[in-house]
């Protein structure tokens, strides 16, 4: 982009200003952004739900793993259309366990009347996990319906019907 000054700045010394510095930056390869955003929602989804016996970098295939290392600017090779089935098998496993958590930490929360859904996550007010993963799966190759059905089904198991009927 073309910056029009005026004269009088032309002239002036001191640091560069933060538009030239900002100009002067590389290009963000976007879906390598997209790619570290899906692993910081997987590390956030087993830390705040606690989730036991997950290993994140298996949700990856090799080119995948290896993208998290390299610089954001460099155009690196992602993972294509073309899944190996047992990562995809891992995936769908992981969405899932997110979806059974949240549900079971939502109705332990409500058998406690003390204790609202917000105060249980008071950081998160509004956050709905079983969306969250649903939007994962669209990232992660995995059926959001499949989610969705699991999230339903979880929903009935734990005698939560209204939910489960809307």
């Amino acid at each position: 982009p073309v910056l029009d000054t005026e004269d009088a700045w032309v002239s002036v010394e001191g640091p560069v200003s933060i538009v030239e510095l900002a100009l002067e930056q590389k290009r963000i390869h976007y879906p390598l952004v997209e790619h570290q955003f899906v692993l910081c929602t997987v590390l956030y989804a087993i830390m705040r739900l606690s989730l036991k016996g997950v290993k994140p970098l298996s949700l990856f295939d090799s080119k995948g793993k290896n993208a998290f290392f390299k610089d954001l600017t460099s155009i690196q090779l992602l993972p294509s259309g073309d899944m190996d089935p047992n990562v995809l098998s891992i995936r769908q496993q992981f969405l899932l366990k997110v979806v059974s958590a949240a549900v079971q930490t939502l109705c332990s929360s409500q058998k406690d009347k003390e204790v609202s859904e917000e105060e249980y996550f008071p950081f998160e007010k509004g956050k709905n996990w079983p969306t969250l993963a649903a939007d994962l799966a669209q990232y992660l190759q995995i059926s959001e319906d499949l989610v969705r059905r699991h999230y339903v089904c979880e929903l009935y198991s734990y005698g939560m019907d209204h939910l489960g009927e809307e």
